[in-house]
């Protein structure tokens, strides 16, 4: 049977409104007290009820991170960053999936485990700029992502267009001349795939090369089986190319199978750049060069924004703020060494 709060108050010989103080940080509590009901609750394994807690205290110590797949390692590593981050602050981190389908996310917004959590990190991918006003809730919220800008609350992203460049730029400083924008998407603008195509552009640009749309591969989805796929798709046009800008790093690395597959030396016949700085891309064959996009300050910064918004609640109004992370290139095997 599941531990009560009613044991926790006999086991360290108090009353339930004792117990009850003590879970909700009540300050007005003797130490020696307070110190037998904690003990009290690590002897029994107890776990206070969320929902019952907020109840009485109108917090329930919890957060919702809605993220669009956990399959994809990026909103892996990302929701293991923010839980770290909330760790630090004593918040509890309930992961949610939307898939990125747009009512998905949107019934997630009014769900029932809305009332458990105090406040919401929501990366959207299905929904879009013109969506802004339904993402308007009375719950204390951050965005993140590259889908809403300018919207009804705080705003945390990275710095898609400056890192894509920098990405290209490094490209063209090992050599490459002729280099895949591997990850495109023709329906989408303002998401990560058209931002990261704009700086792609600016970095050919910058080099004074041409921008050539045979070299602009569309993936429309991320994981590593799309990347595989989409080179496949490139070797069998014929198509020259010399290196690879990759808009993330699972798709690089499907890529880098196939061209491995096809005999095809990385870097020495084509040199790869992926996007996001995942644990697995320092223990491919070669090691992925990819760009560190400010995962963890991301999570750090939106899970601070947050507790800035719950703290406001029927206070004083915090206008929408925008953050954008620092980013930076990490260069490995895959682009070390120039073209002959």
């Amino acid at each position: 049977m599941a531990i009560t709060m009613h044991d926790v108050a006999r086991a360290a010989g108090v009353s339930i409104k004792t117990v009850s103080n003590v879970i909700n940080d009540y300050p007005h509590i003797k130490a020696e007290t307070r110190q037998r009901v904690v003990d009290a609750i690590e002897a029994l394994g107890y776990q206070p009820n969320l929902s019952a807690r907020g109840l009485r205290s109108g917090r329930t110590g919890a957060i919702s991170l809605i993220i669009p797949d956990l399959k994809n390692a990026y909103f892996a590593e990302l929701a293991d960053a923010v839980m770290r981050a909330a760790a630090a602050h004593d918040l509890f981190v309930l992961i949610q999936q939307s898939d990125g389908d747009r009512e998905r996310e949107l019934e997630l917004l009014r769900g029932p485990r809305m009332r458990m959590v105090d406040g919401i990190l929501y990366s959207v991918l299905a929904l879009g700029q013109e969506d802004a006003a339904l993402v308007d809730i009375p719950t204390p919220m951050v965005l993140l992502g590259e889908r809403i800008f300018n919207g009804p609350t705080d705003h945390v992203t990275m710095a898609n267009i400056e890192a894509s460049r920098a990405a290209t730029e490094h490209m063209v400083a090992t050599g490459r001349r002729r280099i895949l924008a591997f990850g495109a998407d023709a329906s989408q603008l303002t998401g990560s795939a058209g931002l990261r195509l704009a700086g792609y552009r600016q970095g050919l640009e910058a080099a004074g090369l041409a921008y050539r749309q045979e070299l602009v591969v569309d993936v429309r989805h991320w994981h590593r089986a799309d990347g595989a796929d989409a080179m496949r798709r490139v070797l069998a046009s014929g198509v020259a190319f010399d290196g690879v800008v990759a808009f993330n790093d699972l798709i690089a690395l499907g890529a880098m199978r196939v061209l491995q597959d096809a005999g095809l030396r990385i870097p020495a016949d084509v040199a790869v750049i992926g996007f996001d700085d995942i644990d697995e891309t320092r223990y491919s064959l070669p090691s992925l060069s990819t760009v560190d996009a400010g995962r963890e300050e991301i999570a750090q910064t939106a899970v601070r924004l947050l507790r800035e918004r719950i703290a406001a609640t029927g206070g004083e109004r915090i206008e929408p703020r925008e953050f954008e992370s620092a980013f930076r290139i990490v260069a490995r095997e895959s682009t070390a060494v120039s073209a002959p």
